[in-house]
């Protein structure tokens, strides 16, 4: 027999996009500084792969898998990096351009993925993936269940790790975000921007 489950058990579990449009971590990667690579994450059901320790869950209940979600203007998303575990995206609006190679810095092959499409990224397959077109992406993102801050996670080329380190973010062995002394000036200044993304794509304007 499984437990009962209450009305207010159950109201915990009900995310609203209004109240979630306002929790997005605009700095949840180190690369999310670079340009190029700049977007809102938001993490729903586990870490969803955060280097930034400020992520909070929009649902604290564990569960068996990990649920993020996003958007990006034209021209960026995220940079060439791999994960240990399976990461498959849904794209809930706009076109986005996949690329992926076997190895850091080496594109393969490329798809481009429309609204309703779906894309299943097996572990230890460099990826990279950025908003095509002229209008806002928005992505849903499951993962496997993964343990946060043991190692690093995600991996990135070396190349991204070392862009970033010039604007002053890096992550440790355990994957845990070594913010620069201006973060919150910085973390400020995209939170602005990106809010300010999101409202004209609500009101039906261009990104």
């Amino acid at each position: 027999m499984h437990p009962k489950v209450s009305n207010s058990e159950m109201a915990s579990r009900i995310v609203r996009f209004e109240q979630l449009k306002h929790q997005g971590i605009p700095l949840m990667f180190i690369d999310s500084i670079l340009p190029g690579h700049q977007r809102m994450n938001y993490a729903l059901i586990g870490d969803t792969a955060s280097e930034n320790a400020e992520f909070k869950p929009a649902i604290s209940a564990p569960h068996r898998f990990q649920i993020g979600m996003g958007f990006a203007e034209p021209g960026n998303g995220p940079a060439f990096h791999t994960h240990d575990y399976v990461e498959a995206f849904f794209i809930l609006e706009g076109r986005w351009r996949y690329y992926w190679g076997n190895e850091p810095g080496s594109i393969e092959g490329e798809a481009i993925l429309e609204k309703w499409d779906f894309i299943s990224l097996p572990p230890g397959l460099y990826r990279g993936f950025e908003v095509v077109g002229d209008q806002i992406g928005w992505f849903f993102a499951v993962l496997d269940p993964h343990d946060v801050f043991r190692s690093k996670d995600p991996y990135w080329d070396p190349a991204v790790e070392q862009q970033a380190a010039q604007y002053g973010f890096r992550a440790d062995e355990r994957g845990k975000m070594i913010k620069p002394s201006d973060y919150e000036a910085r973390k400020a200044q995209m939170t602005q921007h990106l809010l300010g993304v999101l409202a004209r794509w609500e009101r039906g304007g261009s990104s």
